[in-house]
């Protein structure tokens, strides 16, 4: 069976337009990279220590946080013994960890990290190397009960003895408990921990803190240390998501990050180069997320568009053979703007990681002034992908009917955890109000004769009043400068109502939450316009193959022509396009979804995801769907005997005691 391909799947790859293998290479950075990235995960996949016919969704929460651990420690053992390089980490773990979210993750994503960007030389020598080897066990403690995405409102104190030279890392209330940091709960030993700084009776907003948790021989609560777990979540609960508060727990001195800002031994307090180096983690983890967005909603495309050319159901035509669903224009106006979504942000995340490399150089050399931008940029698109690719899962899910709700689609698991990036590390709205306070900060300086530059540049270049004249809807020129009217003239309308609030009376902050919908309304314009512009002029930039030029072509006019419907009156507002160029965009939405669908399947399995990662029965390689969920259903649990015995305690004697009243 695992020989043989679905033929409607088969058809499907031999009739696409281009050659999937080269635009893998594209998505990846060349085929020598893929080359690299299926040879790690075939480590993984053909070791027999991940061999285990064990299924998360059947498993208790002792079980998953069990075995994922287990799973986490043996992945980590051959990390070693195979050598992987740093480079090809990520890839060996997914690849080991095969749908296992153990608490442990969050020390190589954000633990080690925070070392790696906040400390200091001399500190990496002495932490870094065993963050890397994992000889401690790291959590990454911001958030907490009470405080999460505003970190300046966070309540853990570290208050400096400068009799000592040590730090008392105390939580003064209950809800400054620390509160949901994966792996804080029974696994790590150690974290880095964000509490507000006073130093000569001064507070200096928050800082991170390196604090031991566990005795590193016996792995008990060092004392002063209260740590325990937060209970089930909606997914991701092999992850011992937890809590810890901190009695008065004094650190040296010299366990304050001090990369940017310090304190001397007399308690004098050095202030960094720019107030924003203390989130420039921050920066880092929300820049992933784009990259998780992206990869979350292509697992959920490629497993909902498989299925949808194995699934055949109804009739189009009358004593005719039922098609495959894919064929309806109603399935393709559901999925092919998620495929498309998927593409626009795996290319807005290379962005980014090109754009953090960068900047990050600068800083080390002492430039700040690309910072802000990235910070507004990260907060925005972290905020924009991850609302749309929550969204998008769900339709997607929705659009594999009943079996869409079933575990065995992968799709229930794979929206839980996609719906936990809109709110780590950052809540949505909040990220995208960071956006907006850049947008208005930008568009003030721009009507006083400033020239901007980068993301921002069309906040000078951009007219207020509209063009007239019939537009070529199909030309990617033309949805560019769209979507970059729309968000100026949004940004333009948001900051200049906000005036018109200030010149009636009211405070700056007042104004600002009168405004904040416009102001949301307004970033959320300008991510979009973003997206749109940078999957146009990645576009451009292919140069492998014409054929696969045309197909993302095709993908980035429907994306563009795709939010320009779903947005009509946000494009007619001010008369910059007409009734007519809506229609015509409608028109072309239609065209592209026909153009697309003989490509589909091919789209989807570019993205190369292995079955062992996509966790799907409905969305298999090889598309044989019945068989393989009907072998999944009878691993249940319940199966395991013919009677259950609750049906001995319970439903037997009320069974017969019904019946002997008859």
């Amino acid at each position: 069976m695992a020989g043989q391909v679905n033929p409607d799947l088969g058809k499907e790859r031999e009739n696409a337009s281009f050659n999937t293998q080269k635009l893998t290479n594209f998505l990846y950075g060349g085929a020598e990279k893929v080359r690299r990235r299926r040879y790690i995960e075939s480590l993984a996949f053909s070791d027999p220590a991940y061999s285990s016919d064990e299924d998360p969704t059947f498993m208790s929460r002792e079980e998953l946080y069990s075995l994922g651990l287990k799973r986490a420690v043996t992945m980590l053992q051959r990390v070693k013994e195979l050598n992987i390089a740093e480079e090809d980490l990520g890839t060996y773990r997914n690849a080991a960890l095969q749908g296992f979210v153990p608490g442990i993750g969050l020390h190589w994503v954000a633990f080690t990290p925070t070392i790696v960007q906040q400390a200091t030389e001399e500190q990496k020598k002495k932490w870094l190397k065993p963050a890397q080897d994992v000889s401690i066990v790291g959590a990454y403690a911001q958030t907490e009960m009470g405080h999460g995405t505003f970190v300046r409102g966070l309540e853990t104190t570290a208050t400096y003895d400068p009799s000592t030279q040590e730090f008392v890392i105390n939580s003064p209330t209950l809800t400054s408990t620390k509160w949901w940091p994966g792996g804080l709960g029974k696994t790590a030993n150690v974290a880095t921990v964000m509490a507000q700084l006073y130093t000569q009776e001064k507070c200096y907003g928050p800082h991170n803190f390196m604090v031991q948790l566990r005795s590193l021989e016996d792995h008990q609560p060092c004392p002063g240390v209260t740590l325990g777990d937060i209970g089930p979540k909606m997914e991701g609960n092999g992850n011992d998501n937890g809590f810890a508060r901190f009695d008065h727990v004094r650190i040296p001195r010299e366990n304050m990050l001090m990369k940017f800002a310090r304190v001397e031994p007399d308690g004098t307090y050095v202030q960094p180069p720019s107030s924003k180096l203390a989130y420039s983690n921050m920066v880092y983890l929300r820049g992933t997320f784009v990259q998780g967005a992206a990869s979350t909603l292509a697992t959920a495309a490629t497993i909902a568009v498989r299925y949808s050319c194995v699934r055949r159901q109804s009739e189009m035509k009358p004593g005719e053979p039922e098609p495959q669903i894919l064929d309806y224009q109603t399935q393709q106006y559901k999925l092919f703007p998620q495929l498309a979504a998927a593409y626009a942000f795996w290319f807005a995340a290379q962005f980014m990681t090109q754009q953090h490399g960068s900047i990050t150089g600068s800083m080390e050399k002492g430039d700040m002034s690309g910072l802000a931008e990235l910070h507004a940029l990260s907060a925005g698109l972290k905020s924009y992908t991850t609302a749309v690719m929550s969204g998008g899962i769900d339709v997607c899910r929705m659009a594999c009917g009943g079996h869409g709700y079933s575990h065995a689609s992968g799709l229930p698991a794979l929206f839980g955890l996609g719906a936990s990036l809109c709110t780590a590390e950052g809540e949505n709205t909040v990220m995208m109000l960071q956006t907006a306070r850049y947008l208005v900060k930008c568009f003030v300086q721009s009507q006083g004769g400033k020239t901007l530059t980068g993301t921002v540049a069309y906040l000078s270049a951009v007219q207020p009043s509209p063009v007239a004249g019939n537009k070529n809807m199909s030309d990617l020129g033309t949805l560019v400068a769209a979507f970059q009217h729309r968000a100026a003239r949004m940004v333009r309308h948001a900051a200049m109502q906000m005036q018109n609030e200030m010149q009636k009376g009211k405070a700056r902050a007042d104004a600002w939450n009168s405004c904040s919908v416009l102001l949301i309304k307004a970033a959320e314009a300008h991510v979009h316009s973003f997206v749109v512009r940078n999957f146009a002029e990645t576009v451009q930039t292919v140069e492998v193959d014409e054929s696969i030029r045309a197909v993302l072509m095709s993908l980035c006019q429907l994306y563009s022509l795709h939010g320009i419907t779903e947005h009509a009156g946000d494009f007619l507002m001010d008369g910059y396009l007409t009734g007519g160029d809506i229609d015509a965009a409608s028109s072309h939405v239609s065209a592209m979804l026909a153009r697309v669908r003989p490509d589909a399947v091919a789209l989807v399995d570019a993205f190369d995801f292995h079955d062992k990662t996509l966790h799907s029965v409905l969305g298999r390689y090889d598309g044989r769907v019945y068989e393989h969920l009907y072998e999944w259903a009878k691993k249940s649990p319940l199966n395991k005997s013919e009677v259950h015995e609750s049906y001995y305690k319970y439903l037997q004697p009320f069974l017969k005691s019904n019946r002997a009243k008859l």
